[in-house]
């Protein structure tokens, strides 16, 4: 593994002697009462100013500050003219833009493109608060406020983004954010050494423009240097050629590229003073490999999809290379990931001087994002599983990084002692995955090698440490802290790591468990699942009898709350119809459903765009991945996972019909839908109607909870049979 430099190293810039704010200011009278004349950095973001560690650009601001740094937050603004982002003056620095916790359009549409009229992470639930595209409309008010003050853009948006990308709400292939922003720098994934270096570097008097060589971040190079040896990935198989696949690693010859970079004819007739020379990033090599550009995966789904397959091969910070990828007459210049976090470095992150609340400004309001985390602890980041249609890999990474039980239990003893309204109960000790907490791979070198895009699929690597003990007592020291009743794990559970360690899941199901679950088997069929990167149910049904077990031992009576997606690419109507069949044989009704969100950069969004399969190699000659596309079918793929609902009884006859299967229409425990609707639904007069009131209602059964990738409705706690709201997008 390539060194780093410690990210607490750096000598503190001189504003030091300002010492620690209670708040980051967020206008100019608690700047003044700091004693400020004016900000080094001023946040822009995208989410309403709650300053804790599960907010990201409260753990980037405390982090700046803990460097000396002047760091104000402009929170929300209202981005229709410059005047609210000139509110704490010109930042001494850059200006730091986030759209914040979640990509601004995921926040405000549903995966069928409708309106969202609330946001979590808005005092009061109140919808509209940022805009469509956030990080765009952030920079340019921000290069209008000031134009010659850099701006620095991150966070989940902008990260997702940072290279050519399908968007899924203008259905088409758009130019990495970098270029539709105009910024002068991207960071991605958490960036914690990468905005330590660029601050310093800054501040010494560097332009963000010329810093060129930190990993974690991307620019924009108006030539590729020439002194870097060059992997040409801009070209695969075309049809009709019988030639054996290219390898899109193997080094450009000196016939140059397609793109015509990298060739001698192209460095010759290049005047010397345009040559660009960049210095490779810590650790790294002079190679790079260069990606189709812009133009070309625009208008060729299947080189999108190869772009895709490459970029994933390249996430490991130990062995990815730098990508390259034109656009116009420039080039994206993405350099690899950040080295990991050591546990020592992320303990001093999470116990920065947070006071864990909403900014004062906020007053009474209520901010649902954070009702719903602030008796929560995060204890690792990253997550090797992988999942398809899940970004948290393409955004943190596959390596896990995890804090000490000593810093962990620090936090639940602050959390007890100085969170307004804490009743003895934490709500989650967990991360992007409950169970990954200190598991990684055996062995460094191994490790430090590997190019697998999940260490769970489509077995489990027998390099892969799957022992759970030191999980196992950290929930043991949790609970026995005097004043906290009960510890929950709310985060996604991985459960086919789970079953590896059955003291685990017994400590869980006898301890951690509040009546139920949530897994995720995401389906039934194997089709579907293969394209997901998930296991088949063989797994599941292993943990359940675990989980009934344990269960019964302990005298309790819990469930599983299982999660399923409809509509994902490879799912066809006889896929759903076998799930429906499934759900109803087991006596599971959902109470909201998860259609497939075709999020940036996400291995499952490249398919549903190119109907070809990036987990696999890609040539022309391919087979296509069956794709459910149109409001049609994927209202279809979700009546399926609520067959139990009236209002779906005719989309879904009609469906079955056209399948052949009529003879799943009846009133019987093995139909699927009754051939008529309910004597009181609306629908009774037009589609006709033979039962009473309650005639053709599902028998009574376990209810779920669809995952939906938003935090949860608020409301009352938990009830047999219906558990209350849903759980954030903390991964599976």
């Amino acid at each position: 593994m390539h060194a780093a430099r410690p990210l607490f190293s750096y000598q503190r810039y001189w504003a030091e002697c300002f010492g620690t704010a209670e708040f980051l200011p967020m206008s100019r009278k608690e700047m003044e009462a700091q004693g400020w004349d004016s900000c080094d950095i001023i946040i822009i973001s995208g989410d309403a100013y709650v300053d804790h560690p599960s907010f990201g650009m409260a753990v980037i601001g405390r982090l700046w500050e803990s460097h000396g740094f002047r760091v104000g937050i402009i929170a929300q603004p209202d981005w229709s003219s410059k005047d609210a982002f000139m509110a704490l003056g010109k930042p001494n620095l850059f200006y730091a833009v986030s759209a914040g916790n979640m990509d601004s359009m995921i926040n405000r549409y549903t995966a069928d493109r409708k309106l969202r009229h609330d946001d979590a992470y808005t005092p009061n639930n109140e919808g509209g608060k940022r805009p469509d595209r956030a990080v765009l409309v952030y920079t340019q008010r921000c290069k209008e406020a000031y134009s010659d003050v850099p701006v620095l853009v991150g966070g989940i948006e902008a990260s997702l983004r940072r290279i050519a990308h399908y968007d899924y709400w203008s259905d088409k292939v758009r130019r990495s954010v970098l270029f539709d922003s105009k910024a002068d720098l991207l960071v991605y994934g958490n960036a914690e050494r990468a905005v330590v270096e660029i601050a310093h570097r800054a501040a010494a008097g560097e332009q963000m423009k010329d810093m060129t060589n930190i990993r974690g971040t991307a620019c924009v190079l108006p030539e590729l240097p020439q002194d870097w040896e060059m992997k040409d990935s801009t070209r695969i198989d075309k049809p009709g050629r019988v030639d054996p696949l290219p390898n899109p690693y193997v080094y450009a010859n000196e016939e140059g590229t397609e793109e015509g970079c990298g060739s001698k004819q192209a460095a010759a007739n290049e005047p010397e003073e345009q040559v660009v020379h960049i210095l490779p990033p810590s650790g790294g090599h002079k190679r790079f490999i260069q990606l189709p550009s812009y133009e070309k995966v625009r208008n060729d789904p299947v080189l999108y999809a190869h772009t895709s397959r490459v970029l994933h091969l390249e996430t490991n910070p130990a062995n990815a290379h730098t990508l390259a990828q034109k656009h116009g007459d420039r080039y994206l210049w993405v350099n690899p990931p950040a080295i990991p976090l050591q546990t020592k470095e992320l303990d001093d992150v999470f116990e920065l001087p947070f006071q864990r609340i909403p900014h004062p400004a906020y007053g009474k309001a209520r901010i649902p994002a954070y009702d719903m985390i602030r008796f929560s602890v995060n204890i690792m980041r990253g997550c090797f599983g992988g999942c398809s249609f899940c970004s948290i890999t393409e955004h943190e990474g596959r390596w896990i990084q995890s804090r000490s039980q000593d810093s962990v239990i620090r936090e639940i003893e602050n959390i007890r002692d100085k969170t307004p309204g804490f009743t003895g109960t934490i709500s989650d000790l967990g991360g992007p995955t409950a169970n990954m907490y200190h598991l990684n791979c055996k062995s460094e070198e191994i490790h430090a090698n590997c190019r697998r895009l999940s260490c769970v699929y489509p077995t489990i690597c027998k390099n892969l440490k799957t022992d759970h003990s030191e999980t196992t007592q950290l929930y043991r020291r949790a609970r026995a802290l005097p004043g906290v009743k009960r510890v929950m794990i709310a985060s996604g559970l991985r459960y086919d790591l789970a079953v590896e360690d059955p003291e685990y899941v017994r400590e869980l199901v006898t301890h951690h468990v509040g009546g139920y679950l949530k897994i995720a088997p995401e389906h039934s069929e194997d089709a579907p699942l293969s394209k997901m990167m998930k296991p088949g149910m063989g797994t599941y049904y292993k943990f359940k009898e675990m989980f009934e077990r344990f269960s019964k031992e302990a005298g309790k009576e819990q469930y599983l709350i299982p999660y399923f997606i409809a509509a994902h690419p490879g799912t066809t109507d006889e896929d759903m119809l076998n799930l429906a069949m499934w759900l109803k044989e087991n006596g599971f009704r959902a109470d909201q459903v998860q259609a497939f969100y075709p999020s940036p950069m996400a291995s499952a969004t490249a398919m549903y765009h190119s109907e070809r399969d990036p987990l696999h190699r890609i040539n022309y000659k391919t087979d296509k991945v069956y794709i459910p596309k149109g409001e049609r079918q994927r209202r279809l793929h979700k009546a399926f996972l609520r067959y139990h609902d009236p209002d779906n009884w005719p989309m879904l006859r009609e469906a079955l019909q056209r399948m052949g299967k009529a003879h799943l229409i009846g009133y019987g425990k093995k139909h699927l839908v009754p051939p008529t609707q309910p004597a009181n639904h609306p629908s009774a007069k037009k589609y006709g109607s033979k039962l009473s009131p309650q005639g053709g209602q599902p028998r009574k059964g376990r209810i779920l909870t669809q995952h939906t990738g938003l935090p949860p409705r608020q409301g009352a706690g938990p009830k047999r049979g219906k558990p209350a709201g849903r759980s954030p997008a903390k991964g599976r």
